[in-house]
């Protein structure tokens, strides 16, 4: 399927391309006048614009290449794409001589070691698409003398929607939109190619926030200084936690300082590299529960795309009629709360998160969506954090995909990017994370927080040839309060965890508080609860196994294959007994046929604990 020659040919052409009479340079100040020509002026002063698509074509995203850059499993559509690539590219070229177009040139990144240029070329064939430029411009940087690399993004919004596309070329520092006129292309063509290039360096691009937390510990009554590591899918919560204040008491001088919301690039030394400047956030806002985002989103410098605006000029950001995907650009330093009457800015002033030898702590955050059975919070140790980044959990739900309500959907990492092996970011995330817990194994902390709920009952049948769903129970949401109080009392040290039924430890106190209301056993029976446990280590065995074949190290299948013994202890009856709870943890365990290998019980270390 693949044509070497032909990208290798491409990438030569675009270099004397960008130099064409029809491609235009512009800078930020004259984009931001051609877009206003077709914005919506809101009443908060801030400019709107509708896209026709609302967004990204994950699955017309294709990459072209050398073997250990391609899909690993391409499906019959990407195979489609991938065939028809070089004439595709050779229309792309005839295009990039024929329409107008403007070329802006920006910065990813504000340090001395990884700052990628980004040039974005968009087809000027319609006014609409200033816009595109001059939203993304306001993520990123000014170009300066840092080093580089060099990065190109043609986007071509008027390509007809049946050959809607999206072709990278890694190898050649190149992506390229077709057919689609949403913004997020642009962002993540960009993060995509940095977070590859990234990994050639020896670091590890991620589908992460950053923040920086102050919070007193209950212990010695000392504030102290955290990092925060948030991973999420989009939509499952990671902006409005890596911008949430948690509820923290400004006045005794505990406070969040907000670093990044979306990718970073983790280093040896537990430091992360930022990348942007701006947020490009979800809008489903609530004022009194996401204080800072929303003050951001209301400002005059947010820039709305796909969001409600009536005819007043007046913005509802919780008015999804028109589009489920919301979105804006918003500035980081407009992300303020109001404290004595005054907004007062809570952004960090780095966007790069420091080393753990400069922080009393290192928090890794892993959020997933739920609606059954699992714990609001758990404790992981370094070998579960791995397999949390491996297995990178969340649920569809009735309204993103109606189709797969309930199922589960796994991403390596939380993390739809990666380019080539998934296989090869674990075992370079398992490296990290390893050699952190070994030298600081008292700074380093890993928890996974479910921000779906407990409770939902899905059926599931057969109507003649059609598979049927029936939503019969609603979930119970974590209220937005409880989950700021589980990540507060995890950092100040208020709450109480315990060996839970997943094998890791569960959240039974928070700040005090009894969680029992929000058992598993509460909404379901112990026969329910068993076949939710026997499904989720099926799921999960079934992905280890995928990404095994992609060259997943020893020691990383040997943490999955011992935690797959939960589902031994469902058949056995004894998983959620008291007894099983209070059991030590076998030293080893037989072989069981159709697993990855023998299981191997991880060493412990005697850090910041998990019991």
């Amino acid at each position: 399927m693949y044509d070497q020659n032909a990208y290798d040919r491409f990438a030569r052409e675009l270099k004397h391309l960008i130099k064409g009479p029809n491609i235009k340079p512009v800078s930020l100040k004259w984009l931001k006048k051609q877009a206003g020509i077709t914005a919506t002026k809101t009443k908060n002063g801030s400019w709107g614009w509708r896209s026709a698509v609302s967004s990204r074509i994950g699955p017309k995203t294709v990459y072209l290449g050398e073997e250990q850059v391609r899909l690993p499993k391409p499906s019959e559509l990407h195979k489609d794409i991938i065939s028809k690539a070089p004439q595709q590219l050779e229309k792309v070229i005839h295009l990039l001589r024929t329409l107008p177009f403007y070329l802006i040139r920006r910065r990813m990144g504000e340090n001395d070691i990884f700052n990628p240029f980004c040039n974005l070329l968009v087809s000027a064939a319609c006014l609409k698409n200033y816009r595109l430029g001059y939203m993304w411009s306001n993520t990123v940087f000014k170009p300066d003398k840092r080093p580089g690399p060099e990065f190109f993004m043609v986007h071509i919004p008027e390509e007809h929607q049946l050959r809607q596309q999206v072709l990278a070329m890694p190898q050649h520092n190149i992506n390229i939109a077709m057919g689609s006129d949403y913004m997020g292309e642009d962002k993540k063509g960009f993060l995509r190619q940095a977070m590859w290039r990234a990994d050639q360096m020896g670091m590890v691009g991620l589908h992460a926030g950053t923040k920086i937390v102050m919070a007193r510990d209950i212990k010695t009554g000392q504030i102290k200084k955290y990092g925060v590591f948030l991973f999420g899918l989009s939509a499952t919560g990671k902006s409005t936690w890596s911008c949430h204040q948690l509820g923290l008491n400004w006045d005794d001088g505990e406070r969040t300082e907000v670093i990044q919301d979306d990718i970073v690039f983790l280093r040896k030394d537990g430091s992360a590299l930022g990348s942007e400047n701006g947020f490009f956030v979800k809008t489903d806002v609530h004022q009194d529960q996401q204080e800072a985002m929303y003050y951001a989103l209301s400002h005059k410098t947010a820039l709305l795309e796909n969001v409600m605006i009536n005819a007043k000029g007046e913005v509802d950001f919780l008015d999804e009629s028109l589009c489920g995907n919301g979105r804006s650009v918003i500035r980081r330093k407009e992300l303020k709360i109001k404290r004595n009457n005054r907004l007062m800015p809570i952004y960090s002033s780095s966007i790069n998160l420091p080393p753990l030898e400069e922080l009393d702590g290192l928090v890794f955050a892993f959020i997933t969506r739920r609606n059954t059975i699992m714990s609001f919070a758990q404790e992981l140790n370094p070998q579960q954090a791995v397999l949390a980044y491996l297995w990178g959990e969340s649920s569809h739900s009735y309204a993103s995909n109606p189709a797969k309500a309930g199922e589960s959907v796994r991403t390596v990492g939380t993390d739809p990017f990666i380019v080539g092996s998934r296989a090869v970011k674990v075992n370079r995330f398992y490296d990290i994370i390893m050699d952190l817990y070994e030298r600081f194994p008292d700074k380093v902390k890993f928890m996974q927080y479910n921000t779906g709920g407990i409770g939902e009952i899905i059926n599931i049948f057969q109507d003649g040839e059609k598979r049927v769903k029936k939503l019969v129970r609603k979930v119970e949401r974590v209220p937005l309060s409880l989950m700021s109080a589980i990540q507060r009392g995890d950092l100040r040290g208020t709450n109480t965890y315990t060996r839970g039924m997943l094998g890791t430890r569960d959240i039974v106190q928070c700040e005090g508080k009894s969680m029992s209301e929000y058992s598993s056993q509460n909404y379901y029976s112990q026969e329910q609860i068993d076949q939710y446990i026997v499904d989720l280590v099926e799921g999960r065995r079934k992905y280890t196994q995928e990404i095994a074949s992609e060259g997943l190290r020893q020691e990383v299948i040997q943490a999955a294959e011992k935690s797959f013994v939960i589902s031994d202890k469902v058949s056995k009856g004894i998983l959620t007994s008291k007894a099983s709870q209070d059991e030590p943890e076998p030293e080893q365990h037989k072989p069981v046929p159709g697993r990855l290998s023998s299981i191997a019980r991880p060493k412990r270390g005697s850090g910041w604990r998990y019991g």
